[in-house]
């Protein structure tokens, strides 16, 4: 697979809550950053397993659209909107830079919408 299709098939799983699904396109040693402080949030796959786990387990509605990506060599660059997160009916939206090795997603940054 390509990286795209990479992140492309991860966004499927999400949106199924499919959390093996999920876990299969994820690298033992992921990890996440906070693009606003660069502060690393969550790092193994063990703890995206969990988080993810309990997101999709709270969240029966969650959806998430990408209004525009661009593919940059082995990053991928999401604009997401997500609805349904933690039963909440507010928009979330998001840009997700994703890093690609070898068909699992090894780093994801994580920038949020100020209000």
């Amino acid at each position: 697979m390509t990286p795209e299709q990479v992140v492309q098939k991860q966004l499927e799983t999400y949106n199924q809550r499919d959390i093996n699904g999920f876990m299969s396109l994820i690298a033992e040693n992921v990890i996440f950053y906070n693009y606003a402080d660069g502060n690393m949030t969550m790092s193994g796959a063990s703890a995206c397993k969990e988080f993810y786990s309990n997101l999709f387990e709270a969240s029966p509605n969650l959806h998430s659209t990408v209004l525009k990506r661009i593919v940059f060599g082995n990053k991928i660059i999401d604009y997401e909107r997500i609805t349904g997160r933690n039963g909440n009916k507010d928009i979330v939206e998001l840009i997700l830079i994703y890093e690609v090795n070898k068909e699992k997603i090894i780093k994801v940054t994580v920038l949020r919408k100020e209000e």
